[in-house]
Parts: C-alpha cells; sequence; structure tokens
C-alpha cells in the first residue's frame, strides 16, 4: 500500500534528467505552443501594436541583465539603462560602416566592458553604497553623452534602414523584420539565461548573493563572480539598446536616462527577482499599464464631469 505521506512533486533521478532543457513534456510543449503563437501574431497585428510588442520584447532583454546582476548575485544596479545606452550609442557609431549583426552583438560586448568595470568597486562595497555606486555611473554616462560632440551632445543620431539578404527593410515591414530579429535573440538569451544556474558561475552567483564569505571559504572568488555578474548583466542590455537602436531608428539621451533605470529596475520587482519568467511579464504589464494610463485619465474625465453637481470641487 502507498503510504499517504510520502512526498510528491518531479525528481530528477539522473543527471540527464538534471541537465535536460525541459523538466517535463507538458513544459516542452508549452514551450513550443508559445513559440508558435509568437511567430504567428505578426498576421494578426497592426504596426502600432507591432511597435509595442517589439518594446517589451527589447526591455526583457534589460531585464534579464539586470536579473543576473540584482536577482542572482544580489548586486543593487540603479544604473541599467546607462548600460543599455552604451550598446545604442555604439551601435550608432557603427551602423555606417558595419552590418547589424556586428554592430549589436558590439554594443553587447562595449556594454560588457563598461559593466565589468563599474562592477570592481562591488570588491569594497555592497548594499546602498553600491547602488550610490551604479547611480554615480548612470550620473556620468549622462553627462558624457550630454557633453560630447562625437554623440551629438544627446541629440538623435540617426540610424540607417538595414538591408537583409540583398533586402532594403521598408517603412511598411520596419517593425515585422525587427520583431523576428528581437525575437530569435530573447530566445537564445533566455535559453542561456535558463540554463545559467546549472553551471558553476551561476552556483556561484547564488553563494555570493546569500553570502560571500562562505563562498569564498568554498574557493568561488566572489570578487571575480561580481565583475563577472556586472560585465553579463551589462551584455544583455546592450544587445537591448543595439535593437532598440534599430527599432527607434534614432538614438537620443531621453531613453537612457535615470527614470529608464527606475523602470527597469521596477519591472524586475514587479515580474520577480530571479525570475525568467517574471523577466517578461514585469515588462509586458508596465508597457501595457503606461499605454493605457492617458485612457484612464480620459474615463476619470467623464467620471467627474458626472459628479459635478456634488456637493465637493475638483
Amino acid at each position: 500500500m502507498r503510504n499517504p505521506w510520502a512526498q510528491t512533486g518531479n525528481y530528477k533521478t539522473s543527471y540527464r534528467q538534471d541537465t535536460a532543457i525541459f523538466a517535463t513534456y507538458l513544459e516542452m510543449l508549452s514551450f513550443w505552443a508559445l513559440i508558435a503563437v509568437l511567430l504567428a501574431l505578426p498576421f494578426f497585428l497592426s504596426r502600432p501594436q507591432m511597435f509595442v510588442l517589439d518594446l517589451i520584447l527589447v526591455y526583457a532583454l534589460a531585464v534579464l541583465g539586470l536579473n543576473i546582476t540584482t536577482g542572482y548575485a544580489g548586486l543593487i544596479n540603479i544604473g541599467q539603462a546607462a548600460f543599455v545606452g552604451v550598446g545604442a550609442y555604439t551601435a550608432a557609431l557603427l551602423a555606417p560602416s558595419l552590418p547589424f549583426w556586428l554592430t549589436v552583438p558590439i554594443g553587447g560586448l562595449a556594454a560588457a566592458v563598461a559593466g565589468g568595470i563599474v562592477g570592481i568597486p562591488s570588491l569594497r562595497i555592497k548594499h546602498l553604497y553600491l547602488a550610490i555606486a551604479t547611480l554615480a555611473f548612470q550620473i556620468i554616462f549622462e553627462w558624457t553623452v550630454g557633453h560630447s560632440t562625437l554623440l551629438k551632445q544627446g541629440g538623435a543620431i540617426s540610424m540607417p534602414r538595414v538591408e537583409f539578404l540583398g533586402y532594403r527593410v521598408g517603412y511598411k515591414n520596419h517593425y515585422y523584420f525587427w520583431y523576428f530579429v528581437i525575437l530569435f535573440v530573447v530566445v537564445v538569451l533566455a535559453f542561456a539565461f535558463r540554463n545559467l544556474l546549472r553551471t558553476r558561475f551561476g552556483r556561484a552567483l547564488v553563494a555570493v548573493r546569500d553570502n560571500d564569505r562562505a563562498a569564498d571559504a568554498m574557493g568561488m572568488h566572489p570578487g571575480l563572480t561580481k565583475i563577472f555578474a556586472f560585465a553579463l548583466g551589462g551584455f544583455f542590455a546592450g544587445i537591448a539598446g543595439g535593437l532598440y537602436a534599430y527599432l527607434s531608428r534614432a538614438v537620443v539621451i531621453e531613453d537612457y536616462m535615470l527614470p529608464v533605470s527606475i523602470k527597469f529596475l521596477a519591472m524586475a520587482i514587479v515580474g520577480g527577482l530571479g525570475s525568467l519568467v517574471g523577466s517578461f511579464l514585469g515588462p509586458a504589464f508596465l508597457v501595457l499599464l503606461d499605454l493605457n494610463m492617458e485612457d484612464l485619465a480620459n474615463w476619470w474625465r467623464l467620471v467627474r464631469n458626472c459628479f459635478r453637481n456634488w456637493p465637493f470641487k475638483y
């Protein structure tokens, strides 16, 4: 007779199960069903709706990087928009002479280098003081862009239209083309994010977050782990910045300032720190909320007009 108090659930009884991409067949079927839906969406959405969907995916990439730094490693980062800006401006400077499939990865590498440099203070400081250090990087980035003639002092830098397989992407197909490009990049990096915890580096991230002294005693090199966490988070952000530059067809400093960093942090918190699914739910929720706030204001004006005769003023 089966013990009614026995534990239930899916247990990994072999190394093959432990390293499998999908834990169950239902999870695998759900993933491929989601991919099928995402591939079919462009046939049912208008251009403005496609831009919103593209924007959610780009923001999800930036939040994935922030989750590596803050969600996994526990390092507070208030300068994620600056890393996105590094990738965007790098892609903008290289776009006239290089194809997009080179400028976007180079932008990611540039942001990774910036992330590694910003991560150096994490060797000595943590918590609120580290947050202030990342805030300082955000302010330095804004000041540098605003005073650089190469970057047009924060003014708009136009992005050229791209060519793919000999075909020049036009106005009508712009958002549709970049949707498939962004979706491909998101799927690849999401798989990398999902499997991160299974690596030695991923386990070191969690160990450093929980207790860096214990991680040091176990030989995990918490200093290098923190720097690599900032670098990897910066790489994700730089890729997002390069893609956003091509998507919006212009790079302006307003898209990479401190309020945007706060927005990224809010997206990560709303979706759940350290969560792959939350990295998509958070951006989707806040982007759609932002778009519907104007409609909410219109509804409030309508309700207010209905109660103008009440004994209180607005």
